[in-house]
Formats: C-alpha cells, structure tokens, sequence
C-alpha cells in the first residue's frame, strides 16, 4: 500500500491530501496503475483501487462505501463544519445578490452536501448502540484534538442532529432558490 493510505474513493484521496500533504490536492496528480488510481501531493500517494471508485459511485456515496481508513471520525466531524460554515457564508451572499447565478448556486449546493456526507462518515464509526464515538475512532492528532476540545460534538445525538440540520439546509436552500438560477 501507498504511504498515504488507501481511499473509498477519488473524492476522499483529495480530501485526505487537503488535510495532510503540503500544497494539498491543488497539487496533486493521478496516474492510473494496474489495481487502481495513484494520487500524488506533497511527497504522499494515496492508492484508489477501481472496484472501491466503482462501489463509491453504485452506492451513490460521495466518500466512498464502508469505514474511512484515511480519515477518522473527528476530521470528518471538522470537514462537515468547515463545509457547513462555507455553505452559511455562500448562501447568504448568493441570497443578498439576487441576480441568478448558477454556479453560485451550485457550490451552496455542493457544500452542504459536503457537509451532510462527511457527518455520514463520522456516524460509521458509531457503534450500534452506542452514544458516543469510541476512542479508538480518533487516531489522528486532528481527530484527537477535535475530541478534547469539544467531546460533545462526537455523540450519537449531537452527530445526528448536524446531519438533519445540514439536510434539512440543503432542502431548504434548494427550494427557495432553485427558481433563482
């Protein structure tokens, strides 16, 4: 396997490289090799194998299917909340200006899509009947500190409740601006 790790899917290799290669996935590259799709940055390659883009893409997942093993559940509670926080801003410029712009209109789109998929993530470390995200679902320095600073964001209903709430963002965005663009 890659130094940098095996991911779900090509989105998911990019957002790992956005958090740990130095230039990020703006300069990453992609070459194919014969079980998957290599991805490169910052002196790190990540390995996407073909049936895992291929199974991302049947489930209709963004991340990929199954449990991240690239990313734990801490960075994907702070992905989601990054991506919230850019839809908030987004959508409140698109709706101040009301002239009709649809790639404005896409990224609030895609961002709070974003950040309903990465809580997703987050919760598939959840165990069953659990309330709480386990320790060892946080084994980067990131996730680690995530969890100390604010342990009450890694509940079952705090995780949750973000999800329905970036969701019903989404829905609520789309329907009253969808005859905007």
């Amino acid at each position: 396997m890659p130094e940098g790790g095996r991911a779900r899917s090509l989105v998911e290799a990019y957002v790992h490289l956005d958090l740990v290669a130095s230039g990020g996935s703006a300069q990453a590259s992609v070459t194919e090799a014969p079980d998957g799709w290599l991805v490169r940055a910052g002196g790190l390659e990540v390995l996407v194998p073909y049936e895992a883009e291929q199974a991302a893409r049947q489930s209709g997942t963004t991340f990929g299917a199954g449990v991240s093993e690239l990313l734990d559940a801490g960075q994907w509670v702070r992905i989601g909340a990054t991506y919230a926080s850019r839809a908030l801003e987004s959508g409140l410029f698109f709706t101040a200006d009301p002239s009709p712009d649809p790639a404005r209109f896409h990224t609030v789109v895609a961002d709070w899509s974003f950040a309903a998929d990465a809580v997703a993530e987050a919760l598939k470390f959840l165990p069953e009947r659990a309330g709480e995200l386990p320790p060892e679902a946080f084994w980067t320095e990131m996730g680690r500190s995530a969890r100390d600073a604010e342990p009450g964001r890694f509940t079952r209903a705090k995780l949750e409740s973000d999800l329905a709430f970036y969701r019903q963002s989404l829905a609520d965005f789309r329907r009253l601006h969808t005859e905007d663009t």
